[in-house]
């Protein structure tokens, strides 16, 4: 069986670590896997850009843009079916097709002879534009008059309702089965113009090897954190994202006692999360952008707990990496989030937008070291049963052969 991957990066990304995971995993159970991305960072055979027509697209998106839709200019989209990746293929995988990389309007012609899995790595796939609704529901009946339009991706005007009219045509002449990662989002798509496909509930897999508890204290000497200290980890690539949260965690840390302030380091990684460090009196080391897992294996194994002040998330592979090395985290209870941070078991999920209960989290959690070390236990426990990277790719290998068989 050969499957080809559709996705807007081999690496960069969520969406595209997510993806670039599973490729692996099906490699190692033999399947014959392979990428066609937007961008690509990585050095093999197996990965290849998609055709690119950059001029032409530029030239278009002058009217596109005008009439609030995006990336219909692509046209080079419908070249794919002249690459051999996609002449081989047996497969199809759609990951994050937003991105400014390809034409949603193509699927109906890469779909007639070759049938496509379209995994969902947000709500792109059935809105009008946005990636995360928030509140909004207009999604489940047609958009329009739309509560975020500067929300990635950002639209010159609101014509969300012709957007999710074109979204659902193409639905309606292609041939897709859906995957989501989270429950949350299993039901939304159940809500959405994308019922009319077989929706199927798979969650991300994570190398439990890769990502695994080491010895805190020694992750700890290795970062140059004294041993006495407890450690937050906090991580995002821009930290000014609204969706992101850290406007919601500055204003928890600032709450946090004096006396409880001293005796914290914050681990930080990714763009510019060291400033907020600055903002609110705490130690901190920044470990700048981590691409290595065992880097990040050490980060989180040197951490008590991952504070995740996300307003938005269709899974969160960040807690899930977390849990994997055996640290508890702090969320909000938003989206796919509760899937992996389970109150009492392995976190603690404060109210939406309540940031006083987000920081009575982080305190309970810091002073409580029993159910620290409980949680920590639950989390690999957990991850070792529930997100092994063997288990996502068998289940993916077993629908891939249901939709060939059918």
């Amino acid at each position: 069986m050969y499957v080809l991957h559709f996705n807007q990066s081999d690496i960069v990304g969520g969406a595209a670590i997510a993806g670039y995971r599973l490729h692996q995993g099906l490699l190692a159970q033999g399947i014959d896997s392979r990428l066609l991305v937007g961008t690509v960072t990585t050095s093999s055979d197996r990965v290849a850009a998609t055709p690119n027509t950059h001029r032409i697209a530029k030239q278009l998106n002058r009217y596109s843009w005008r009439f609030g839709l995006n990336y219909v200019n692509i046209l080079s989209t419908f070249d794919i079916p002249k690459h051999q990746f996609y002449k081989e293929a047996d497969i199809l995988n759609f990951h994050n097709i937003h991105n400014g990389y390809f034409n949603y309007l193509a699927i109906p012609s890469l779909t007639k002879e070759k049938p496509a899995i379209f995994t969902l790595h947000d709500m792109w796939g059935f809105t009008g534009h946005c990636i995360y609704s928030y509140e909004c529901d207009r999604w489940k009946f047609g958009c329009g008059k739309c509560p975020y339009p500067d929300t990635y991706p950002v639209i010159g005007i609101d014509n969300t309702h012709l957007e999710w009219k074109l979204k659902n045509w193409a639905y309606s002449r292609s041939n897709l089965t859906i995957v989501t990662p989270s429950k949350c989002l299993t039901e939304q798509a159940k809500q959405s113009m994308l019922n009319r496909f077989p929706i199927h509930h798979i969650p991300h897999g994570i190398d439990t090897e890769a990502y695994q508890p080491l010895d805190r204290e020694e992750c700890k000497s290795l970062l140059g954190i004294p041993s006495v200290k407890k450690v937050l980890i906090f991580g995002a690539e821009y930290i000014n994202d609204y969706r992101k949260g850290g406007d919601l965690l500055l204003k928890a840390l600032q709450m946090l006692p004096e006396s409880l302030k001293a005796e914290i380091v914050l681990l930080t990684f990714g763009k510019h999360s060291e400033s907020l460090s600055k903002a609110v009196g705490l130690s901190n080391i920044h470990l700048g952008y981590l691409s290595s897992d065992r880097l990040k294996s050490i980060a989180y194994s040197a951490a008590d707990l991952f504070i995740f002040p996300t307003r938005a998330d269709i899974f969160g592979l960040v807690a899930q990496e977390a849990a994997a090395c055996g640290t508890p985290t702090v969320s909000f209870k938003v989206g796919g989030v509760p899937d992996i941070v389970r109150p009492g078991i392995t976190g603690y999920l404060a109210q939406p937008e309540d940031a006083q209960d987000f920081c009575n989290g982080i305190v309970q959690l810091l002073e409580d070291e029993n159910l620290r070390q409980s949680m920590g236990k639950n989390c690999r426990a957990i991850a070792l049963k529930e997100y092994p990277l063997e288990l996502q790719a068998q289940r993916y290998i077993e629908l891939y052969r249901q939709v060939l068989q059918n």
